[in-house]
């Protein structure tokens, strides 16, 4: 089978198509076509060394497909079921074997692309909002790249939640599409300072909490921005890993919260996993959230893919057809 693996951690031009071995699944395994994997922010921190990894590997953290054999004692699903997963990493292959537990399946009138598409970066957006800072209505909260995949659907989530959405986008086109998810105020930031924007719209430090995604680039002013007791919920790294804060810092800002978080740790036992991606599957066949899959490139072009990623020239979710 066709597989995309690192031998070595580095640029994009670690990655490197490879013919390897049908998997076999072991006691408590299953084997999957994959029908699609989802790229993530993540997979370019496994590729290039922010997150140490044992090399050679094949990345990927998530993905959707068919059942197409299973080990022995496997009672969670059969052959041909329809399931998908994330937090597992081994995705930017043609097959693959996992184990059973982090398989949920997926309803038939989803399709399994939509499915891939929801499991990291929709799981993400729905901690958020739901977990790690429980939006309330009325509450005032800032998405940075709104465009993206976890941007657009958190902004819709957030929206439903009855919030106040300001988020940061980088184009006029991107800004589009941030509106068109529902934003109520979106900011250029590469043309205009995104603290200022916000506080001229709605005060000085009107922010209940700031989701960010982007990390170096806008931790500091998204400080800058929150309420007293408002939280700085920091979950990615795309312009760069933030620098040490010390504690004083958050009590001279207001006794603020910070707080980094990993979707592993919010979908921890099965019962969370399959119980909120049962609530986003749902929420998108009742055509309440929509998913937008901003290119589908091949998985032999996964350096392709990565470059795109980390030039900030993606909307929405990239998938990894095989």
């Amino acid at each position: 089978m066709h597989a995309v693996q690192i031998r070595a951690q580095g640029g994009p031009e670690v990655l490197e198509s490879v013919d390897v071995a049908d998997p076999v699944p072991g006691p408590g395994e299953v084997a999957l076509d994959i029908a699609a994997a989802g790229l993530n922010y993540i997979d370019t921190y496994h590729r290039s060394g922010l997150y140490p990894l044992a090399c050679p590997a094949v990345l990927g953290l998530e993905a959707a497909g068919t059942v197409t054999a299973v080990g022995d004692g496997v009672t969670l699903v059969g052959v041909g079921d329809r399931v998908a997963y994330t937090s597992s990493i081994g995705s930017y292959a043609e097959r693959r074997v996992i184990a059973e537990d982090v398989l949920v399946p997926v309803p038939d009138g989803l399709e399994l692309e939509t499915a891939a598409a929801l499991m990291l970066q929709g799981l993400t957006a729905y901690y958020l909002v739901n977990d790690t800072w429980p939006l309330q209505a009325g509450q005032r909260c800032l998405v940075h790249a709104g465009a993206g995949g976890v941007g657009l659907l958190l902004i819709q989530l957030a929206k439903a939640k009855g919030a106040e959405v300001f988020a940061t986008v980088g184009s006029d086109a991107k800004a589009a599409l941030a509106s068109g998810a529902g934003a109520d105020h979106v900011i250029v930031y590469s043309r205009d300072d995104f603290a200022a924007e916000v506080e001229a719209i709605a005060g000085d430090r009107p922010i209940d909490v700031v989701y960010d995604g982007v990390g170096q680039a806008t931790f500091a002013k998204g400080l800058s921005l929150l309420r007293r007791r408002g939280m700085m919920v920091t979950f990615g790294n795309a312009s760069g890993p933030v620098e040490p804060v010390s504690p004083l810092e958050l009590s001279s800002n207001g006794s603020i919260f910070l707080t980094r978080p990993t979707l592993f740790d919010y979908v921890a036992t099965r019962d969370e996993l399959v119980t909120k991606s049962n609530s986003l599957f749902a929420e998108v066949e009742a055509g309440t959230l929509d998913v937008r899959i901003g290119e589908r490139i091949p998985l032999a072009e996964a350096r392709r893919a990565h470059e795109q990623l980390e030039g900030r020239a993606t909307t929405g979710k990239i998938l990894l057809i095989p």
